[in-house]
């Protein structure tokens, strides 16, 4: 018996349904860098459907050479590492403009939280500066999460980080440093253990800094794109 017509567009659907386009269905592979570094290698993979501004920053400075020669100039054995901006002499090296502040929008898109191996930006108390500077999360940081703010205007009942607010002006949280958090945009998938080693390395005052810097300096030789 002959399939009517009807009965072939419905099923024709439904596969279509079961099997979408090769454009959907097919996504990008998530970037990769490598870091060589004087302690050894790691691996970052990087999150451009969560923060794709934050990425191409960061992506862009790899590309420029911006890390090879930089250090890690800040280490803190339970709270994270920091590097990305100063050479072993302690200049710091010129930047681009700060990027746009992602965090919040990276965390509703179902981003990663600062828990132990995420990659996030770091900043001053702006939250609108950063620009080169990051740092590997050597512990789960929940108080440098951005927070997801109630829809609504003025804004109902929540808490954040035992500060309670309530019936407040969507505008007047939107411009507060306090809940942007940090935005974390990737993760480290290899080397972990290099990055667990940096962690314990004794620290003191050095260059400009009163203290937190490494005594035996954790240079960064290249970062490079390999994916």
């Amino acid at each position: 018996m002959t399939m009517s017509r009807r009965t072939a567009l419905l099923l024709l659907a439904w596969a279509s349904l079961l099997s979408p386009p090769a454009s959907i269905a097919q996504t990008e592979e998530a970037p990769r860098v490598k870091f060589s570094t004087s302690a050894g290698d790691f691996v970052v993979e990087l999150y451009p459907d969560k923060a794709p501004k934050t990425v191409e920053n960061f992506l862009q400075y790899v590309r420029d050479k911006h890390y090879d020669g930089t250090i890690f100039h800040r280490v803190i054995e339970n709270f994270m590492v920091q590097g990305g901006g100063f050479d072993a002499k302690f200049s710091e090296k010129k930047t681009r403009a700060p990027v746009v502040h992602e965090g919040r929008d990276a965390l509703a898109k179902g981003g990663l939280r600062n828990v132990v191996g995420t990659l996030a930006m770091a900043r001053t108390s702006d939250p609108q500066s950063a620009t080169s500077q990051f740092f590997i999360n050597v512990k789960d940081n929940a108080f440098l999460d951005p927070t997801l703010i109630p829809p609504g205007d003025p804004v109902p009942r929540f808490e954040y980080q035992g500060r309670v607010y309530e019936n407040t002006p969507r505008a007047n949280l939107m411009g507060s440093p306090q809940l942007f958090g940090y935005t974390v945009f990737g993760k480290v998938v290899s080397g972990m253990d290099v990055v667990q080693k940096m962690k314990l390395t004794p620290t003191g005052a050095g260059g400009p800094f009163p203290s937190d810097v490494p005594k035996t300096t954790l240079l960064i030789n290249s970062a490079t794109l390999v994916k």
